[in-house]
């Protein structure tokens, strides 16, 4: 009979025994389901991160063109001015006037016969707007090969002492690895000038859009 007794401190540490062993192993798993979901934070965040240098990488490179054309015109470097622009029967281009009028040109061959003529007949290299700041831009791009874009724009007289306030659109396409114009819409306020006081307030607004209204 006294055999078959049990021992109270014996049962306890088995018990307690019994009880730590499922207690390891869950912490163990814990341990690891929390390295993996860090792990993929990470990746993610990596991911989201190179996305947006890929995308900022594209903007630039849409902003380059812009900035080509309207040195390129003002240069009367034809031939780089002519590199920036869709050469087909679909590009536009459009502005209006300070009599209340506007001008345009569809096609290539249009533009080419206007803009590109009037490259050639005053060959000297003289920028009617010498400061011109682009704010509020903002982006759109349809796919890979297509952006739209929209901005205030702030063009000097040339003796710097107004500034014309536009309201500018480009439709812009990649060729080649290469982003060209499609579209230009320009709409030009010539009767609220800017004095030329309101410069730093002009550079100090965002480059790109992020909600904010003009000045």
């Amino acid at each position: 009979m006294k055999r078959l007794s049990l021992n109270p401190q014996k049962s306890g540490s088995c018990v307690s025994g019994g009880t730590q062993s499922p207690r390891r192993h869950f912490t163990g798993l814990a341990a690891l389901l929390l390295v993996a979901l860090s792990f993929t934070a990470c990746e993610a965040n990596s991911a989201r991160k190179q996305s947006e240098a890929a995308l900022q990488q594209e903007k630039d490179a849409v902003l380059a063109t812009i900035e080509k054309e309207t040195e390129a015109f003002f240069a009367r470097d034809y031939d780089n001015w002519k590199s920036t622009y869709v050469q087909e029967d679909y590009a536009f281009q459009a502005w209006s006037n300070r009599d209340g009028t506007f001008d345009s040109s569809v096609g290539w061959e249009n533009i080419d016969n206007t803009v590109g003529k009037y490259i050639h007949d005053n060959p000297e290299p003289v920028s009617s707007h010498p400061i011109v700041e682009r704010k509020n831009i903002a982006f759109k791009f349809y796919d890979d090969d297509v952006a739209y874009l929209t901005w205030d724009q702030f063009n000097s007289d040339r003796k710097g002492q107004v500034f014309f306030h536009s309201k500018e659109v480009r439709l812009m396409e990649k060729i080649d690895g290469v982003w060209k114009i499609v579209c230009v819409s320009a709409f030009w306020d010539f009767k609220n000038l800017i004095s030329a006081d309101k410069l730093p307030d002009i550079r100090r607004m965002d480059k790109e859009s992020r909600g904010k209204g003009k000045i």
